[in-house]
């Protein structure tokens, strides 16, 4: 059967794409190379003629969720991209982002399993997660030197994804979403710290 031009590429695409969703919904050594392909609707022996190795799927999956968050979250069209800071970590550490983690932060859902993963697939998150913390650092005082606002924003990154992971473990919502509110705060808060430091 000959297909249109581009089919294997939207193929490929749409198999990192259920992967990406998959992985977060249930973790990585849970889910097998068969049930993301059951999964998107494809033959397992056609996987091997997209990918490599379980490996490469996992590490453009990352890349995938991750790029998804940081359009989603950092940089909105519907806000020209220009999301400030408070509005950056109130979607990061909403609701909705706790109860979809399929569609969501990458780190926060995997964060304990992509630790053990390969060098080169832990450099995708490391990439990943310096753009996250870059998008953060270019919402703070501009009088803070660069290496100032890299670190903060560091700290703030590390709130806001340890903030999400809790909030998710706790069973009890109405503690699970004051969790997220005191996160907001928490987060808000080593801004406004550097802010005041700067302008003294």
């Amino acid at each position: 059967m000959r297909y249109a031009k581009g089919h294997k590429d939207d193929t490929h695409n749409h198999i990192v794409k259920i992967a990406a969703q998959i992985f977060r919904e249930e973790g990585i050594e849970k889910v097998g190379v068969a049930a993301v392909m059951q999964r998107a609707g494809l033959t397992v022996g056609g996987f091997y003629s997209h990918f490599t190795s379980k490996e490469e799927l996992v590490g453009e999956a990352i890349g995938s969720a991750a790029d998804e968050t940081l359009r989603r979250i950092f940089n909105n069209s519907d806000d020209g991209g220009k999301a400030s800071l408070k509005l950056i970590v109130e979607r990061y550490l909403s609701v909705a982002h706790r109860d979809n983690p399929g569609t969501g932060c990458v780190v926060a859902a995997l964060a304990s399993e992509l630790k053990n993963r390969p060098e080169e697939t832990r450099a995708t998150v490391t990439e990943k997660t310096t753009e996250a913390i870059e998008c953060i650092a270019n919402r703070l005082s501009s009088e803070a030197s660069a290496k100032a606002r890299m670190r903060a924003a560091g700290a703030i990154w590390a709130v806001m994804v340890g903030t999400l992971q809790l909030s998710r473990i706790v069973p009890d919502k109405g503690l699970s979403t004051q969790i997220l509110k005191d996160g907001i705060a928490n987060a808000l808060k080593l801004a406004s710290e550097m802010e005041k430091s700067n302008a003294t």
